[in-house]
């Protein structure tokens, strides 16, 4: 590439992010998504430390021996009546009185069964899991409904703005005028790099704002079990949106009207949604999981979670990203050649053969 090329693609990517930066739906869109996120791990943080200090309020009759429960608020009461009182007042929620059951006791609600209080005493086993490392199974969903969530936004609204940008200039013609001063590859090049910028910069503004709000919410720990995997979401994203955006460049480009924009971006966008409903649905099937991990489409968020999970060996991130470069490579030089070909033709739609031999 000569200085002039260079410089062409320098301004056309700079353009491409100022456009981006001045947009209210693109910061109103950014911001909502970084809120998202953000608010997920504060209901997270918050819904956990309550859920583990809940306690049911019980009366229990002097005399009654009831098994070890760190779920239950005990009130002694002197007699059975006293306890029956509690219960009638709202005091507590149920009564544990003697009986001539095996038990020793019985439980006593007011109008409906205190499965709570029932539950607490019940006598369960102790669990002990072989694999110190192994991760709740709440956490595995929530952590891929935020990679999958993350990147189907980020991938859509602005491979969306790339194609909107692309039929605007040829229906208006500017793109003649740009054509006369910088080559059609730069053009592309250009639009390219300024939304890949713009994604990046937003997915990195969602890291450190998740990274921030753990640390402020006391969830300190749960860098450790997440900061790997989102270095290598960063990582993958990165270099999987040219492929992304390169592929909404060249659907564009065939039509000239904004109309037809959702007609050749619905494949591209079958891409973009197919990765984000598997990693909802199969986020725990290893099977799954390994595939989407070498498909360049899926690999930016099949990839991380495998690493979440600790299922990836050292070598499969590495090998995954190259795959993915060399998909990218093949894209752009294709796409390019779709964008060079049917740049400058307008009216009827062209067609995807036609594009490719010029």
């Amino acid at each position: 590439m000569n200085g002039s090329f260079v410089r062409s693609v320098r301004l056309v990517a700079a353009r491409e992010i100022q456009a981006r930066v001045r947009s209210k739906a693109f910061v109103v869109s950014a911001c909502i998504l970084i809120l998202m996120v953000v608010a997920s791990i504060v209901v997270g943080g918050i819904v956990g430390k309550a859920t583990a200090g809940d306690t049911t309020p019980v009366a229990v009759v002097d005399g009654v021996s009831l098994p070890t429960s760190k779920g239950l608020d005990v009130t002694q009461a002197p007699t059975v009546a006293a306890a029956e009182r509690l219960v009638e007042n709202g005091d507590v929620d149920a009564a544990v009185l003697p009986s001539e059951d095996p038990l020793g006791y019985k439980v006593v609600g007011l109008d409906d069964a205190p499965t709570d209080v029932v539950q607490a005493l019940s006598v369960s086993p102790r669990i002990e899991l072989l694999d110190p490392n192994a991760i709740p199974g709440g956490l595995i969903y929530i952590v891929a409904l935020a990679f999958g969530v993350v990147y189907f936004a980020s991938a859509v609204t602005f491979g969306q703005s790339i194609a909107q940008s692309v039929v605007e200039e040829k229906s208006t013609r500017v793109v003649e005028i740009l054509m006369a001063a910088i080559p059609a590859r730069a053009l592309l090049a250009g639009k390219v790099l300024g939304n890949s910028v713009m994604a990046f910069a937003q997915i990195v503004a969602v890291a450190i704002a998740a990274a921030v709000t753990l640390a402020v919410t006391g969830q300190d720990n749960m860098f450790t079990v997440l900061g790997p995997s989102m270095l290598w979401f960063v990582g993958f994203f990165a270099i999987g949106f040219v492929l992304i955006a390169s592929l909404f460049a060249a659907a564009a480009v065939l039509v000239s009207r904004q109309e037809d924009v959702g007609s050749v971006t619905t494949p591209v966008m079958m891409l973009v949604m197919i990765p984000y409903i598997l990693i909802i649905v199969a986020y725990n099937n290893p099977t799954i999981l390994g595939v989407m991990s070498y498909v360049p489409f899926s690999a930016p968020i099949g990839m991380p979670m495998r690493i979440f999970l600790g299922t990836a060996e050292w070598w499969e991130p590495i090998l995954s990203l190259v795959i993915v470069a060399v998909s990218v490579v093949l894209v752009v030089i294709i796409g390019a050649r779709i964008y060079e070909n049917a740049l400058l033709r307008t009216g009827s739609r062209v067609k995807l053969a036609e594009a490719l031999r010029g």
